[in-house]
């Protein structure tokens, strides 16, 4: 019991004593601990008059202005000072203190009113006062170091003898050198700014300082010069101030008249040791003065704030900068006249180069380019740049770099930080792997190199040089280029290379204003016959979306915005009536109906002869007479528009499925998206795909042609050897980009005829991920090889193969010298010009200026008329210098490096970049067209002219046409004519019966001419030796062809004797035929009088497949009978 009840007893202890204290804890107040320190006198002080900012530059402002004060006063004490009086003491007789044959008198005494002794006295009182207040308060103990400073003695000089004559009256006139006061206050102006720049957080202040000090010790030294010898001088030859200045002036800049001299020697002795201290302090300040400049002009200095607030700017991001790539952004940005008048600021983490140095140096850039070194990653050098402020920023990747990857991660750095600190400024980002893009999905305009590249390089290969088009089109030109050549080609090309993108709103638009409440078609067609400018799509007011060529079912409303293709946008033109035209005594270029002067279009509205029975209107349009009278006529809209075929008149062979996902078609292909996407942002595009994915042992070319593999398909052999020519690539590796490629030529929109066989010739193998996504693709294969060794080229098939490109290679574009970085590419291909002639070779090359070394032959003579011509448009100013070179007017060549100027043409047209994806397939809008190609055959030469083919596609089918791709020949005169000019790569290689033996065989009128040149041989022997010259030409000329057919015919054996090692079957290897020596070019938007020639391939905008689903049959009868419209009336 009683440990029972001292359990309970100890527990209402415990609970009474918890009440306690939780009422104690209730009743205590709380309270707050701050940090604390107690201050002495002496640290307030210091925390007054060193430590704070702002009340330590009150007091040195302040300490400043007195000693300002006391040397106004000392000049006001000369001047007033007559030096009449005799100079002694005050209340003291004169006493001549004579030594050294010089009378000291005058120079230890000097005449002192009272009331500017009493001014001074006061001065020196406070400056004393605070000398010796900061020398207390900096004391630590040593005061021997404080006292022996400079400073501190100076001050006593110039202070201590006034405060003297306040207690001993005959002192008050001794003479005190006041103007050493002078470097008092150029001390404390240095601190003052040094304060200065900590209140308002300035950093970059050391340049400012550094001129700062110069100036003031020039000044000092200039002011004790002319106060020492003007007070010396009183001993001798007075001088006055301004003479001291005078003769302080002509010392030091060495020219020395000899009108004003010192005549005693302390004033010599003076002047003697300010010019040592001269040739002492100011060489050092000029050293540091020139480094900090120096070191400015590496890091570029500041862009202004005044000017950042009144003029309009733009920063470059870059990681190093180039001269190539600076030209084409300073070239292309400021081709605009809306630019003309920005600023553009270089942010650079690198130093210039000499040749980007010079090029910022001439006159035409140098007041408005301005390079600053610095990181994009440090918020200090934005504000240097002033981005807060800025129109645009752009940042470009490096491209040289090893590690693409590498330079992207760099990329999306600089576009985080930007983004970061200018939330408001317009972006635009240059990646270069696809999968890197969706980080910097926030920028306004992106340009991924690798899509596009891949994407124009997959449409060379079904819609020949898509490549130059594309790149034409993205250029600034006024299309003066090779107008002054004598080729009709350069003419035509230079005045179609012109041609831009422009838009407009229908309803201020005097090109389309009156086709409001009209079809698309109808809009374009009779734009295009009246003004020479073609219509390729519209922004339509209800949609986000721009829709390329949406077809005759879309209606043109007044809010729509235009998009078109001309040679100058429609706000800098001007226009001519037809009559003002024929009275005009200016004659028109055949070759186009606008013409660029000066930047202002004069329209030339062109009249041509076509059949009345050819001017019924189209049917969905009403009133047209009524409005004007087209020059060409316009044929009846069918009711079906969509429109399949390869060639104009004739329908394709196998036609597409019917549009809409899962579709079976008669090969057992299916539409549909791909079902595994190779990264993140990749476009979701309808294509043909396999109804079960391919195996990855059939993937591979080598498994899939033998018989190791047992998925093979019979059908798809076939159509790898025998039905279509096959495209193969050669890659270093199999990235995410590839998948660009394979995307246009597989999309849904395509006719089964134009799905050839895709061969990846890759260096590495791919990675599973890689064969994963493309699997699903129909017809796609892989060899394990390089370009390098012909073993692996004739295995992966290019004997049969319609079009090889040529990727470039990465682990090359770091070279130790920059244009080096294509050599093993330009050789791979130049190996494979001269074994396969015949072989379509599309090559990228990681600079352009190296496209002049594609297909190179030293002795051609075209080629050196082709370099003389493109040195005089560079002479000019040309942007487009390299486009007369063939392997780029023909498309076989490009450089990714080209279409730099799509985003900087983003800053005026922010709708490039969409458009230029519309057109290479890699987005997809419902409603909107694509871009394909079709090729003119005999019977489409009934057509006659580009603007009756505009006319008939647009009316009948409802597709846009929008240049042509023209091959011509070139002539190649007999060897006989003095004038002739043989290509030495003609010749002809036949196959006979016998294995392994060739014969080369001249033409019929080589042969012909063969036996004349022995006969007119024998004949020149007689007439003279003026012939010998001429027939020593022809002879070479001669031996050239035969030189050549033996080369051909070497390596065309070596070929064939390679393929039968290899066990490959020489049926499907094309014979080298004659060379044709011919030229091929782009004319973009071609004039309506253009006329078409045989295999002319016309670039057309067909309309969305998908919009519509149509009737094939009623399609053809419509196409049939507007051919043959078109026929009779050509017969009329």
């Amino acid at each position: 019991m009683d440990d029972g009840e001292n359990e309970v007893a100890s527990l209402k202890h415990r609970f009474r004593d918890l009440l306690l204290r939780e009422q104690t804890r209730q009743n205590d107040a709380k309270v707050q601990v701050d940090f604390f320190i107690e201050n002495s006198f002496k640290e307030r002080l210091q925390f007054f008059f060193i430590k704070n900012q702002r009340s330590s530059l009150r007091v040195r402002v302040f300490y400043l202005s007195l000693k300002v004060l006391s040397c106004i006063l000392y000049i006001s004490r000369v001047l007033l000072d007559s030096g009449k009086h005799q100079h002694t003491c005050l209340g003291c007789p004169y006493k001549n203190y004579t030594l050294f044959e010089i009378n000291w008198s005058p120079i230890i005494w000097v005449e002192r009113p009272h009331m500017l002794w009493a001014v001074q006295v006061s001065v020196a009182v406070i400056c004393l006062f605070i000398r010796i207040l900061l020398t207390y308060l900096r004391y630590k103990g040593n005061i021997l170091q404080q006292v022996l400073q400079i400073a501190f003695m100076l001050e006593m000089i110039d202070t201590v003898p006034f405060v003297i004559g306040i207690f001993y009256t005959p002192l008050r006139n001794l003479f005190i050198p006041v103007f050493l006061n002078c470097w008092l206050a150029k001390r404390a102006l240095e601190s003052m700014v040094n304060d200065l720049h900590r209140a308002i957080h300035r950093t970059q202040s050391a340049m400012f300082n550094q001129v700062l000090i110069l100036i003031s010790t020039i000044v000092c030294l200039i002011f004790t010069f002319i106060c020492g010898v003007e007070h010396l001088q009183r001993a001798g030859n007075e001088l006055s101030v301004f003479e001291s200045f005078y003769f302080c002036i002509v010392t030091f800049s060495t020219v020395g008249f000899g009108d004003v001299v010192p005549n005693i020697w302390p004033s010599k002795l003076l002047v003697v040791i300010m010019i040592f201290v001269a040739l002492m302090v100011l060489p050092i300040q000029f050293e540091e003065l020139a480094y900090l400049w120096m070191e400015r002009q590496k890091s570029g200095g500041d862009y202004s704030r005044q000017r950042a607030e009144t003029e309009k700017h733009v920063v470059l991001c870059v990681s190093s900068i180039k001269i190539d790539l600076l030209m084409d952004f300073l070239n292309e940005f400021y081709a605009h006249p809306k630019l003309q008048e920005h600023y553009v600021i270089i942010l650079c983490p690198t130093e210039l180069d000499a040749a980007v140095r010079r090029v910022l140096r001439i006159p035409m850039w140098s007041h408005r380019v301005i390079y600053l070194q610095g990181s994009a990653l440090k918020e200090q050098d934005l504000v240097r740049a002033k981005l807060n402020k800025a129109e645009a920023c752009f940042i470009l990747t490096c491209r040289c770099e090893a590690d693409r990857n590498a330079a992207d991660y760099q990329t999306i750095l600089r576009a985080w930080a930007v983004k970061d600190f200018a939330p408001g400024c317009t972006l635009f980002v240059q990646i270069l792997k696809p999968e890197n893009k969706f980080h910097v999905k926030f920028a306004d305009h992106i340009v991924c190199e690798e899509e596009f590249k891949h994407a124009m390089l997959a449409l060379n290969c079904i819609c020949p040089a898509t490549s130059t088009f594309i790149t034409l089109l993205v250029h600034t030109s006024q299309g003066l280029e090779g107008q002054h050549s004598p080729e009709d080609w350069h003419r035509i090309y230079g005045k179609c290379s012109g041609n831009e993108v422009y838009s407009i709103v229908l309803k201020e638009s005097v090109f389309f204003s009156e086709y409001e409440g009209k079809s698309f078609p109808f809009a374009s067609f009779n734009a295009y016959n009246k003004y020479g400018i073609c219509l390729i799509g519209v922004h339509p007011e209800d949609s986000k979306s721009i829709l390329l060529n949406p077809g005759p079912h879309h209606i043109m409303k007044p809010l729509d915005m235009c998009f078109y293709i001309s040679l100058t946008k429609e706000e800098d033109s001007c226009f001519k009536t037809l009559a003002a035209c024929k009275n005009s005594p200016k004659t028109q270029l055949p070759t186009s109906s606008a013409i660029t002067s000066m930047g202002t279009m004069v329209i030339d509205v062109q009249e041509t002869n076509i059949p009345s029975s050819l001017e019924p209107s189209l049917s969905n349009e009403t009133n047209i007479s009524e409005t004007r009278r087209a020059n060409i006529p316009v044929i009846e809209v069918p009711d079906s528009p969509s429109f399949q075929t390869g060639n104009l008149l004739s329908d394709q062979s196998k036609s597409p499925c019917q549009p809409f996902s899962g579709d079976e078609c008669s090969n057992g292909y299916v539409k549909g998206y791909p079902p595994n996407l190779p990264y993140i942002g990749s476009s979701l595009i309808l294509c043909h795909l396999r109804k079960e994915k391919t195996p990855k042992c059939c993937m591979q070319l080598e498994k899939f042609l033998s018989k190791t593999c047992n998925h093979k398909d019979d059908e798809d052999v076939k159509a790898y050897k025998l039905k279509n020519k096959l495209i193969i690539v050669s890659a270093e590796t199999a990235g995410n980009s590839l998948y660009n490629f394979i995307l246009p030529l597989r999309a849904s929109y395509r006719p089964q005829n134009e799905l050839w066989p895709i061969v990846l010739l890759l260096e590495k193998k791919p990675d599973a991920e890689f064969l994963e996504t493309v699997c699903w693709f129909p017809m796609i294969y892989y060899l394990l090889g390089s370009i390098d060794s012909l073993d692996d080229l004739l295995r992966c098939g290019v004997s049969f193969a319609a079009n090889m490109v040529v990727v470039d290679r990465e682990s090359t574009m770091n070279a130790k010298e920059d244009y080096m970085a294509d050599a093993k590419t330009i050789v791979n291909v130049q190996t494979l010009f001269r074994l396969f002639s015949g072989l379509n070779i599309i090559t990228e090359l990681t600079h352009p200026a190296n496209m002049r070394f594609m297909q190179f032959c030293a002795k051609d003579c075209h080629s050196v008329e082709f370099s003389k011509l493109e040195k005089k448009e560079r002479e000019k100013g040309s942007n487009l210098s390299f486009i007369f070179r063939l392997p780029f007017a023909a498309g076989r060549v490009f450089s990714i490096s080209m279409l730099d100027t799509l985003l900087y043409q983003s800053v005026v047209k922010d709708y490039m970049i969409t458009i230029t994806r519309l057109l290479l397939g890699l987005e997809t809008t419902p409603k909107s067209g694509y871009l394909c190609a079709l090729s003119i055959t005999e019977e489409d030469l009934c057509i006659q002219t580009y603007g009756t083919l505009y006319q008939v596609l647009s009316s009948t089918v409802g597709d846009i046409p929008i240049g042509i791709y023209r091959t011509e020949s070139q002539k190649v005169e007999p060897p006989e004519t003095p004038q002739s000019q043989t290509s030495d790569r003609m010749s002809v290689f036949e196959e006979e019966e016998q294995p392994q033996v060739l014969q080369c065989e001249l033409p019929d009128n080589v042969q012909t001419h063969s036996l004349r040149r022995r006969s007119l041989q024998w004949a020149s022997n007689l007439l003279g030796p003026w012939h010998a010259d001429r027939d020593a030409d022809r002879l070479s000329q001669q031996r050239g062809i035969l030189l050549s057919c033996s080369e051909r015919q070497e390596l065309t054996e070596l070929v064939k004797k390679r393929m039968k090692n290899l066990g490959l079957s020489t049926r499907g290897f094309d014979e080298l035929n004659i060379y044709q020596s011919s030229h091929s070019y782009v004319l973009i938007n071609p004039s309506p009088d253009t006329k078409l020639e045989l295999n002319d391939i016309v670039y057309i905008i067909r309309k969305d497949p998908f919009s519509l689903e149509l009737n094939d049959t009623d399609n053809t009868k419509n196409i049939m009978r507007s051919g043959t419209q078109i026929r009779e009336s050509n017969q009329l």
